[in-house]
């Protein structure tokens, strides 16, 4: 996309512009942009508006405002991906940078995922939820239900999961290096993982591949829940094998604070391939639980890696 020097400025303009899809003046978009970290007057951008007309992104619907061209819907969307490239691995890499969790006292800050499902759904994506830690199929062995947050919207209730990442962040803590390979589908037969269906790397996606695997219908979580088989969403890290004595005791903490790990770790475990110099440690990953909500029926919306967050407070009942 061939943008003036300001180009950031201008992206975040036709962003706003295709994710409202009616015509905005520069009165407005100023005030969207001010949302978004953008500080610009009205007269800023109706400069940038005028430029952008003359590009053919924009189109002036009378005294209503602006509107996306054709043209401007394609550059955008190219533009979009292009910047959102490797985003989610930058996303969970600064939140395993911030987790702060020590296993061997159980504190610290660990990094979570928050879904959103409407008042009346509450008890059942509890229970779907249940259903997922009862199998041994999730990343950690309890919830927290959340309905005092200004992100859950009236009449809904928030669930706090944690995170996979928190693993990485731990690891980093300890001086070890560790590497968020893939995320895939894995088959378990009887309570047991057999091999992974399909891998996708983190690095270079626009999308969080487990999101997009559970979307699109390709697991049966509810499945395995409820028998021992079917297919869950797993995450394979990787750490060099000099670390395995050290990783192994860190996992057998993190499970004394109620961590479910690891599915397996080796330098060659289930159908992934065999590396001399590193350790693949598979853990099966909180999504698991929102997973078998979505196939149960539950109306849910996810943020994967909302933030970071006391670990006493996600254990906390009250």
């Amino acid at each position: 996309m061939n943008l003036i020097p300001s180009e950031r400025k201008c992206l975040e303009i036709l962003r706003i512009l295709k994710e409202q899809r009616e015509p905005m003046g520069a009165k407005r978009l100023s005030e969207l942009m001010a949302e978004h970290g953008f500080v610009l007057s009205d007269r800023a951008v109706q400069y940038y508006l005028r430029y952008l007309d003359d590009m053919g992104f924009t189109e002036k619907i009378g005294n209503l405002g602006r509107i996306l061209t054709h043209k401007g819907l394609s550059e955008t969307e190219s533009a979009m991906v292009e910047e959102r490239i490797g985003f989610i691995i930058s996303k969970l890499e600064r939140l395993a940078f911030r987790t702060t969790f020590d296993p061997t006292t159980g504190t610290g800050d660990v990094a979570y995922n928050l879904s959103i499902v409407p008042d009346d759904e509450a008890e059942k994506l509890a229970a779907a939820y249940d259903e997922v830690i009862s199998a041994g199929a999730g990343f950690f062995s309890t919830y927290k239900r959340i309905d005092r947050d200004p992100r859950i919207p009236k009449g809904s209730v928030g669930f706090i999961t944690i995170c996979s990442i928190t693993m990485d962040g731990v690891f980093q803590r300890n001086g070890i290096p560790v590497k968020m390979a893939y995320g895939g589908r894995l088959a378990v037969t009887a309570g047991k993982a057999s091999s992974f269906v399909d891998l996708i790397g983190y690095r270079g996606t626009t999308v969080d591949p487990l999101q997009l695997f559970i979307s699109s219908g390709l697991t049966s979580i509810h499945q395995l829940s409820t028998t021992g088989s079917g297919i869950a969403v797993a995450n394979v890290r990787e750490v060099p094998i000099a670390a395995r004595e050290q990783v192994e005791e860190i996992t057998a903490a993190m499970r004394g604070c109620g961590f479910v790990l690891p599915v397996a770790i080796g330098s060659q475990v289930l159908n992934l391939p065999f590396h001399p110099y590193r350790l693949s440690v598979v853990a099966y990953s909180g999504m698991n639980l929102v997973g078998n909500g979505l196939e149960r029926g539950c109306t849910i919306t996810t943020e994967i890696g909302a933030g970071n967050i006391r670990f006493s407070k996600v254990i906390d009942t009250s």
